[in-house]
């Protein structure tokens, strides 16, 4: 990049926005083609925005459970960082935007997960850390323990490890303070 371009990548980007469709509890789960379409739309999505920003990665797609995930993968150490911001800031605006091209492409809400040079891998392990470090406190002290404001992915992360765990977790506030409270299982 240049020193002009350094300081300010400003590009127009034109989306249409679409209504996601009402979901039905009972509707069945995506199957594994339009996971797999949902994946093709972000990618081809994603490789618009680095042409347009300049920017090097190659992009994995992979369709794991219920859920269609897409990777760029830094080719130039370092280069994707702007691309993840402070606390993946950035990141979580470009996934938003990527369920919106594959939301337009499938006709239907998409719940992708995109991660950038491994920072949401690093994240998650960090994470199962953080929730085990909390588990063993509860589980010694048989305290509850509220741990700092979390985003819905880092949440997620945290009651999973706690469900494999003798002890129950819940989300309490609102955006962007909500938070986890990991309690002994009543």
């Amino acid at each position: 990049m240049t020193a002009e371009t350094d300081a300010a990548v400003v590009t127009e980007v034109e989306l249409d926005v679409v209504e996601a469709p009402e979901t039905d509890a009972t509707a069945p789960t995506k199957t594994g083609d339009l996971l797999e379409q949902e994946g093709d739309a972000a990618a081809d999505y994603l490789e618009g925005l680095l042409d347009i920003a300049d920017l090097d990665g190659d992009i994995d797609i992979d369709v794991d459970g219920d859920r269609a995930q897409v990777s760029i993968v830094e080719v130039n150490a370092g280069e994707l960082k702007k691309l993840v911001g402070v606390d993946g800031e950035v990141l979580d605006a470009l996934q938003e935007l990527s369920r919106l091209a594959a939301a337009q492409a499938t006709g239907q809400r998409s719940r992708l997960m995109l991660d950038i040079g491994g920072f949401r891998l690093a994240r998650r392990r960090e994470l199962e850390a953080l929730a085990q470090t909390a588990i063993d406190e509860v589980t010694s002290t048989g305290e509850p323990v509220r741990l700092a404001a979390m985003n819905a992915f880092e949440r997620k992360v945290v009651h999973d490890v706690v469900s494999a765990s003798s002890l129950s977790s819940e989300s309490e506030g609102v955006d962007p303070d909500r938070r986890i409270v990991i309690r002994p299982a009543s």
